[in-house]
């Protein structure tokens, strides 16, 4: 699954690196103990209620593993659906024994279906057997107790009815009614009808009965029928296809080893299929016929990935194959079911749009879990972070091998500083039984901290030990759940030492670290100060191994240290005053680190420390004196960087820059018509928008005939900021454009400048907008409105009223209630949006919503 949908999180308030750098071996450095001291709330007293923090561990009731009384051994499925009504006919044969214990009763997870009849399937025949359903849980009498060395057969015929369920879901899964029917009717020309399933967490089952646990494993035979126009997809491999005499076509699909049931999946649509391969094993990518052309440029690197993955780890792709599809109305990023990943539709892109588009780390992510999560699988929902975290970590280690390290760790500290914004309100142990919703698991803990403490685990151990733990890790677990004691058992195995600390501290404990150091010179001792700053009331005091990097002479020598204590103090000898102390020389920890340079020091750092977060720390910092002449100096050099985003974080350290230097400012401007970064082209615009320079007008006209559809949108959201209306005409060419970016930026502009001519064209586009571009075109939208007198409103406030309250996305129904209240304010709009907030049944708008006085 992957999480990261998600610049709306930070919107609704919703590093850390490997450096394998060639340092001098030094023996450790000598430490003094400091005395202890005073640590301050991370928060000022008055916004901590009754002296707990609010980012302190919230403890819900103790959610352990789920008890097994029966092994779910295998499920044969044939399914077939009314688009009609929106249900689906399931009879669904399970093969099960007791896990240990004796048993007569057997209870399978049935969330809102009709259930037509309950039987034992024997070689003698069916039986019927006695059962009570209370709409989520199937409750079956068994003809006898049956022991662990009996094995039977329960066969279910039911109607799934998945609209009928109040969907509920979280930041990472916006909904869990498990079987999506979109437009099932045909009535919306701009959408394709299809079906599609979402399992993660146990949504699965909606449309089949099972034990829906992730500790338990099954095998699968799916029989699909469609309508012989549509392509269907599922697990394993397709057997047969059997044409009906209705005219109606069944798809056999096989999965012949276990997996959890909330791996299971079905896609059904009139899907394009591109075949790729590895090592003979097909590789597919289902996409809409439109796509066919650029299916392999956006999923391409698939193979590769593969064989990377493979070798990394020491153990081949375990499945039959490989198939990735693009959904519609997808209510996440991507699912990584068993040999089937379900992909959202931002990732079905023109040849123009691949010039902006990097779908690679969402790819690597789900491939990842074909290994770490579906291969094996955590035992309950408090392990996520078994699956997520190594998924998130394949995003680095796949940036690394294809674009290098330094490349890796800015990807890497946008990690970082994903978790930490989130641990401003909330700081959870990675592995945490006592979760108060199991949906509250899929958040920047799962996956960006997983990751970067999964980078410093291997930056402990090294390379070697890290890979050859994974494999060990994989290979005695394969097929089975696991929990945190296995990993660590694993890299124990292959160490050789107790890890206990390193698990305990970054697994099984809340928070992070939060140093303050200070380091001085004199009489040829070089003195390093750390304090451990976080509240240890609620954090512990870390034990953290890492080196501090030293420049003398130009020279780097790297010296190991271990902290331990609050506040320590580490010496060296080193013959004069060195020119760089850089803290965490690996920059490896996961942390917030506060060390004061000077000036030069910075300039130093960014043109010596050849690692990507010491270079944007240096220019963040000496940004707020641009005008000197030194500091400028770098920033010209940063402006020309090889690496694309050193450059971008150079304009984005310009960001309040005021000054009037006449050739920083053409530098920026070049970049934005030059750069080969379609990325940097767009940020130099977006910079250039702060900066009063009236030629930059005739830089934002130029760029709007840049390739890249990004650069195009910077282009109009820049005419906006300099408060110029006469391109209007032009503009109207890109009224028609596929690019939503582009058709975001242009409601922004007519939100300005639009007259009652744009009405239509709002309208119409408003039909063509998915995703975060939704949220933001929506906001134009109610702008615009503004504009419009009362009575005029009508066809707007009847689409808006209606995603309001029916969009599949929360973030588009506050969207769409946040347009509503721009657009008016008269006592029939308050009762509207009253009504709507009242009716909410998603518990994170209902939050919201409480928050909102409009």
């Amino acid at each position: 699954m992957n999480y990261k949908l998600f610049g709306l999180a930070g919107y609704f308030t919703l590093a850390v690196f490997f450096i394998g750098c060639q340092s001098n071996k030094v023996p450790a450095a000598s430490a003094a103990v400091m005395p202890a001291v005073s640590v301050p709330a991370q928060l000022p007293a008055d916004s901590i209620p009754g002296g707990v923090p609010v980012w302190a561990t919230k403890k819900g009731p103790y959610n352990p593993s789920a008890k097994q009384l029966h092994d779910l051994i295998h499920t044969s499925l044939h399914i077939r659906f009314d688009w009609q009504k929106q249900y689906a006919y399931g009879e669904a044969t399970l093969t099960l024994k007791p896990y240990f214990y004796p048993q007569q009763t057997l209870v399978l997870d049935a969330k809102g279906m009709d259930i037509q009849g309950v039987q034992l399937v024997t070689d003698r025949g069916a039986k019927n057997l006695r059962h009570t359903y209370d709409k989520v849980k199937l409750t079956i009498t068994l003809d006898k107790t049956y022991t662990r060395a009996d094995t039977y057969k329960i066969l279910v015929k039911y109607t799934a009815k998945p609209n009928e369920l109040v969907a509920k879901g979280s930041a990472a899964i916006t909904s869990d009614k498990g079987l999506y029917f979109i437009n099932p009717l045909g009535t919306d020309p701009n959408k394709p009808r299809q079906i599609w399933t979402q399992g993660e967490t146990e949504a699965n089952s909606v449309w089949m009965p099972t034990i829906d646990k992730p500790n338990q494993r099954m095998t699968q035979d799916l029989y699909i029928t469609v309508d012989a126009r549509y392509t269907t997809l599922s697990n394993g491999l397709l057997v047969t296809n059997k044409k009906n005499a209705d005219g109606t076509r069944t798809d056999h699909w096989n999965l012949n080893k276990p997996h959890a049931p909330y791996l299971a999946m079905m896609a059904i649509g009139e899907f394009a299929v591109v075949p790729d391969k590895w090592r003979g094993l097909a590789v597919n990518y289902y996409v809409e016929p439109q796509y066919r052309n650029t299916a392999k440029a956006i999923f391409g690197n698939t193979p590769a990935m593969m064989d990377f993955f493979s070798k990394t780890l020491g153990i081949d792709f375990p499945w039959s194959k490989y198939a990735q599809v693009v959904v519609r109305d997808y209510v996440s990023g991507a699912m990584e079911n068993t040999t089937a990943s379900v992909f959202m539709e931002e990732l079905q892109v023109d040849r123009r749009g691949l010039l902006d588009a990097d779908w690679d780390p969402i790819i690597a992510h789900e491939l990842f879990h074909q290994w770490f999560g579906d291969l094996v699988t955590l035992e309950s929902w408090a392990n996520l972070p078994l699956n997520e975290s190594f998924a998130n970590y394949s995003e680095y280690l796949w940036e690394e091998h294809k674009n290098g390290k330094m490349a890796a760790d800015a990807a890497g500290l946008k990690e970082l500083n994903q978790y930490l914004a989130e641990s401003e309100t909330k700081q959870e142990p990675l592995i945490r039984y006592q979760y108060q919703d199991k949906e509250d698991m899929f958040d920047s803990h799962s996956y960006a901290k997983g990751g970067r403490v999964l980078h410093m685990l291997r930056n402990y151990v090294g390379d070697e030990a890290f890979f050859a733990a994974l494999k060990l890790y994989l290979t005695t677990h394969q097929f089975t759940s696991v929990e945190l004691a296995e990993l660590r058992m694993a890299f124990e195995d292959i160490t050789g030492e107790d890890l206990n600390w390193f698990f305990d501290q970054w697994f099984l404990s809340p928070g992070h670290p939060q140093l303050s150091v200070q380091h001085s010179y004199q009489n040829g001792k070089l003195t390093v100060a750390v304090q451990q700053l976080q509240d240890s009331a609620y954090t512990p005091i870390y034990r953290l191994p890492l080196t501090v990097a030293v420049w003398h002479k130009n020279k780097r020598t790297d010296y190991p240290v271990v902290i331990n204590k609050a506040g320590q103090q580490f010496t060296f000898e080193v013959p004069a005053a060195p020119e760089l102390v850089l803290f965490d020389g690996r920059q490896q920890l996961l942390a917030q680190v506060t060390h004061p340079k000077t000036d030069t020091e910075l300039i130093y750092q960014f043109t010596h420390a050849q690692q990507y977060a010491p270079k944007k720390e240096a220019l963040l910092q000496l940004s707020s004196k641009i005008n000197e002449p030194k500091v400028m100096a770098i920033f010209k050099v940063a402006l020309q960087d090889p690496f694309w985003q050193i450059r971008s974080d150079a304009l984005s350290a310009l960001e309040k820059y005021a000054g009037s230097d006449e050739s920083l400012l053409r530098q920026m401007q070049q970049l934005a018509l030059k750069d080969p970064k379609s990325a940097v082209r767009a940020d130099a615009l977006t910079i250039l928008a702060s900066v009063e320079e009236a030629n930059n007008v005739s830089i934002y006209n130029q760029a709007l005939g840049d390739s890249s559809y990004t650069v195009v949108a910077a282009a109009i959201d820049g005419l906006v900021a300099a408060k110029v209306g006469d391109p209007a005409p032009r503009l109207a060419t890109f009224e028609n454009n596929d690019s939503r970016k582009v058709i975001r930026a242009l409601a922004g502009y007519y939100a300005y400048f639009g007259g009652p001519e744009k009405y239509d064209w709002y309208l119409r586009s408003l039909d063509k907008m998915r995703g975060e571009e939704m949220f933001f075109f929506l906001q134009n939208f109610g702008g615009y409105l503004m504009k419009i007198p009362p009575a005029d409103q009508k066809r707007a406030i009847t689409k808006l009223e209606q995603l309001a309250r029916h969009h599949e996305a929360y973030y588009v129904r506050l969207g769409a209630y946040q347009a509503l209240t721009l657009a008016s304010d008269s006592p029939e709009m308050k009762a509207l949006k009253q009504d709507i907030k009242t009716k909410e049944k998603d518990p994170k708008l209902i939050e919201i919503y409480k928050n909102i006085t409009y």
